[in-house]
Parts: structure tokens; sequence; C-alpha cells
């Protein structure tokens, strides 16, 4: 690690959510001669890949700069006054549960700039493309970043409409019905939320996310707490998905470009859990309390109505589209994110903050993989892939086959990579909840949860032989391109990230727990 003034991280910390943004404009301003390479489409996604790598170089450097030994406290804090009237700040801050989610998006958000690079997606000028996705970025960093109620709002709602145009005009067959299911979901989930957010604020008098934290409810009744939760839980809850509101994502899935699939899984996801993490269980925690038997039921119906799709999905003859089961596997993913937060333990919320990155890292591979796989084949569909002469990708693209079968065991939780650890420490919480939750009631969500691994390695081994295994491709057959090196580019970090996460679990869990007790501990270290 390095040492690094304050002011210096705090200009990278604004540098990370404002440079984006300057970003998307200058994209859709013609380009200087000199720098127009051979088209002005390259030249707009060069910006794109100049811009993302630079937020990512700022993010590194960030990370570097981090008091690792104090990972609990506020750092890189800007705090201005921007709508005195009603006491809004422009207030910025990054701690160990912030700081790994930062550097997820500037990664997957790079790695996805350069695919597009070389594999821009079908659709209209890529000008807007880029400017779309930098927008999205700026708008997922800043909800990682900031620490004022509103502003955390007013963030979490900025990604909604480059997330809308990028289905509904780069995105594949249905992608307009499912980009307004996305928006209609996510839109009205968000108008709760927001009734939410102004009740704590009013009625605590402030709208900053460390003085409301710090003082840990104390100001706010029961009462209040729990319909605040319950408001704010549903926007949440939408966006996390959590069953039964999941219904907007296998269609988002399904109709996305490649690299929206693994924006939409990488990041966008991520941003529902972070709120119950920062906002519900610190600010709220009576509230929480309270429901939080409630959201893990809900969690745990999930894990096994996720994994149950899955397995109907991947059966010979349902013409199950590889997208749409990936997408499925997400609601009972992040089902043992949600079970972890439910636990209100440290055990279970670093569990879940693990989970979160993990399937970030994963679930961004599988996409990008099923996105080569349709390239290639022209179709997602499991049972035209497996057919008589079948994808059979260990014959015919074996450095692709093999990815898709280490993301697939990864992402079933294979101990000593990354998957693993969030969801055997999600269920570690449930079996000893926090003090005043039902006991018995979390040992069955515990049972069921475990019983949702063996549906997850069922359906994702399945998946794994009907793909990649089958006969050899005949001499006539025509030769199928294996990974070139821009998809060895995008894919072996998250690879290589995989398995550092999986072997050397400390390196993140040493970032969350301090924070993570401190946020249980009502801002006390």
């Amino acid at each position: 690690m390095i040492d690094i003034s304050e002011s210096v991280m705090q200009f990278l910390l604004a540098f990370l959510v404002v440079a984006p943004l300057a970003g998307a404009a200058a994209a859709l301003l013609p380009a200087p001669p000199g720098l127009r390479g051979t088209s002005p489409d390259q030249a707009v996604l060069r910006h794109g890949v100049t811009v993302t790598g630079a937020v990512l170089a700022a993010a590194i450097v960030l990370t570097l700069g981090f008091d690792h030994d104090r990972p609990s406290r506020m750092q890189a804090t800007t705090d201005i006054s921007w709508i005195p009237a009603l006491d809004v700040r422009i207030h910025l801050g990054v701690d160990g549960i912030s700081l790994p989610l930062l550097v997820l998006t500037a990664l997957l958000t790079f790695l996805c700039a350069l695919y597009s690079y070389f594999n821009m997606p079908a659709g209209p000028s890529p000008k807007a493309f880029v400017a779309l996705l930098l927008v999205l970025e700026s708008g997922t960093l800043a909800t990682f970043a900031v620490l004022d109620l509103l502003l955390f709002f007013l963030a979490f709602e900025m990604v909604l409409i480059p997330m809308y145009f990028l289905i509904a005009r780069w995105g594949g067959e249905g992608r307009r019905p499912a980009a307004w299911r996305f928006i209609l979901y996510t839109l009205l989930g968000s108008v709760v939320m927001l009734l939410g957010l102004l009740l704590i604020g009013l009625k605590a008098g402030t709208f900053d996310m460390v003085a409301l934290a710090t003082d840990n409810g104390r100001d706010i009744t029961t009462s209040v707490q729990v319909i605040a939760v319950l408001a704010i839980g549903i926007g949440l809850a939408v966006k996390t998905p959590m069953w039964p509101l999941h219904s907007w994502l296998p269609d988002a899935h399904t109709a996305a470009p490649t690299v929206g699939s693994v924006l939409l899984a990488g990041v966008l996801l991520k941003m529902g859990t972070y709120g119950f993490v920062r906002i519900a269980l610190p600010i709220t925690p009576d509230g929480m309390h309270t429901l939080a038997p409630y959201l893990a039921a809900f969690a745990t119906a999930g894990i096994i109505y996720g994994s149950l799709a899955c397995l109907s999905l991947a059966r010979t003859g349902a013409r199950g589209d590889l997208k749409r089961l990936i997408a499925y596997s997400s609601v009972g993913h992040m089902g043992f994110v949600l079970l972890g937060i439910a636990t209100m333990t440290p055990t279970g919320v670093n569990g879940a903050l693990f989970a979160n990155v993990a399937h970030g890292l994963i679930t961004g591979l599988l996409f990008f993989l099923v996105g080569a796989i349709k390239d290639r084949y022209g179709t997602a569909d499991l049972d035209t892939l497996a057919g008589a002469t079948g994808a059979a990708l260990y014959g015919r693209a074996p450095r692709l086959g093999g990815l898709l079968a280490f993301a697939a065991v990864a992402s079933l939780g294979l101990p000593g990579l990354a998957g693993f650890w969030g969801e055997m420490l999600a269920l570690f919480g449930a079996f000893r909840p926090a003090e005043g939750l039902s006991r018995p009631a979390f040992l069955t969500f515990m049972a069921v949860g475990a019983f949702g691994t063996l549906l997850t390695a069922a359906y994702l081994l399945v998946v794994v032989r009907r793909v990649c295994m089958g006969a050899k491709p005949a001499p006539d057959q025509p030769v199928l391109p294996d990974v070139q090196r821009y998809e060895f580019a995008a894919w072996s970090p998250l690879a290589v990230l995989t398995v550092v996460a999986g072997l050397w679990p400390a390196v993140l869990l040493g970032l969350t727990d301090p924070a993570v007790q401190k946020l249980l501990a009502g801002g006390k270290s």
C-alpha cells in the first residue's frame, strides 16, 4: 500500500464519479482528426476504453491509498452543502464495505468497453452506446460512494435510463417489451423507496447516512422504522431482485446485449443489496429486526425457486435459453446474499458482501461466455446447442468449453473458488442469527438454503454436460473459432480474481469485517 494524502484521495473518489459523466459528454462530440483512426466509430469505441481504463486506474490507486488498517473509517470524504433548505449535501466517502464494489464496477465496465471495441453489438451509432455505458458507470459508482439519502436515490435512479436504452436499442429479440418491463418495475419500486427515505430524513432531521448510522435509529420510533424498512426494502428488493419481485430480470437478461447482461448482473443487482447493508441495517435496526424473518423467508424461497426454474430450463425439450437460465440462477444466488443480510450478524453480512463480489465476477464471466457461444452458433437455445451434432465445446472450442466449465463450477460454490465463501458464511450466519431472531426459523432457512446449493450443482452440471460434451465434430463441419485474443483479455481478469478470492478470502473479508462490526454496533468501532 502507498501513502496518499487525504486531498488526493478525495480527488480520486470524486474523479470516479465525475469522469464517466464528462467522458459521456465527450463521446457525443466529433473526434479530433488525430484520434479518428480508421473511422469515427472506432474512435468513439476507443474513447470508451480510454475513459473506463482511466476510471479503473483511479479505483486501483484509491485502493492502494486506502488505509487498510482502519477499513471501518470513512475515507476520502467530501462534504459540501448542496441544497441548504433541505440539508442535502454532496457527501462522498468510502469504507471497507463500498471499496470492493467500486473496484468491481470499474473493472467490469472497463472489460465491457474493451470487449465492445472488438465486438460492438448490432444497433445504432456507437456514440450513443459509449455515452450510455459511461453514464451507467457514473450512476453505479455514485451509488456506492454517496453518503446522503437523497443523493443515493438520485444515483440509484440514474442507471435506469441508460440500461433501458442499452436493452431497447442494442438488445436481441423481444428487447422492447423487456426494456419496458425493466424500467416499469424498477421505477415503481423506486417511488416507494423514495417515500421511505423521505420518512427517515424528515423524522430524524437529516439525510446524512453517516450521522443516521451513528444514531442507530434512536431518534426514530420502531413503528416508523418498520414502515421505512418496508418501503425502502420494496425498492431495493426489486433491484436485487428478490422473489417474487424478480420477473423483470429473465426477460431483461435474455434480450440485453452481452455487455448489458454483464453489467446488469455484475453491478446493478448489487445496488439493491448494498442499500440493505448501508441503509436498512444501521439506520433502522429495530425495523429491520422486525422484518428480518420475512426477508429471510423470501430469500430462501428465491434460492429454491431460482434453482428449480434453472433445472426446468436445462431439461431436454424445454427449449431453454442459456442466458435466461443464468438470469434465473442470479435470483438464487442473490437469495443467499439476502439471507446473510437477514441474519443481522457479522458472519452473515460479511458472507453477503463476499457473495456480492463473487457473483459479480462469476456471473459476469458466465454472461461473457454465453454471449460468445451465441455469436458462434447463432443461438443460446440449449436444445439446439445440444442437438444431434451438439455444441461439443470440448472438441470444437476447447478453451471456450474449459472456461464455461470453470465458471459453472465456480458458480455452484466449489471450495477454493470465490462462489464458496459467500454462500457458506451466509448459511453459517443463519445457523446462529442475531439475538432476538427465531433460531428454529433460521435453522429451517439454513437447511432449505443448503438444499438449494445441491439444486444449483445439479442444473449447472447438466448445462456443462449438454453444452460442453458430445460427439467429436465430423471433419467436414466448419471449424469454430476458439477464444480470441480480445476475449481472453476481457475474461481472464474475472477468472483470475475468482481463483484469488477463493484461495485468499481474507483479502476481501479483512476489508469488510471491521466495517460490518462497526455498522452493526451502531457506528461504534
